[in-house]
């Protein structure tokens, strides 16, 4: 089963230098989930100052910031092994790491 890691953090608790040494040590994590077998994708995102969230109720766009620094995309057998995984995320020693199973929908184009 795919399960999303959403990795939440107030992006003024970590310095430049902290930043940079997590998106290493982040790149090491998804090689070694990659050797596993179990890595899909990891994306790191632009701080909410560039982000843009539309929000549409009863035909009225609503324009929001969110919060969210980045994800991991991966492959588990069940939860229980998406936590060990989620708990090795280096960015959740500032944050939280939100799992959640993918819903798979057929007729999206393969990549």
């Amino acid at each position: 089963m795919k399960y999303t890691m959403l990795i939440y953090l107030d992006e003024s608790a970590l310095s430049d230098a902290e930043r940079e040494q997590c998106y290493r040590e982040s790149a090491q994590f998804a090689q070694e989930l990659n050797a596993g077998g179990r890595y899909l994708s990891a994306v790191p995102l632009h701080p909410t100052a560039t982000a843009t969230s539309i929000r549409v109720r009863e035909d009225k766009r609503m324009v929001t910031r969110e919060q969210l620094g980045g994800f991991f995309l991966v492959e588990a057998r069940d939860l229980d092994e998406a936590i060990d995984i989620a708990g090795r995320i280096p960015a959740g020693r500032w944050g939280t790491v939100e799992i959640r199973p993918v819903v798979e929908v057929a007729g999206l184009p393969a990549k």
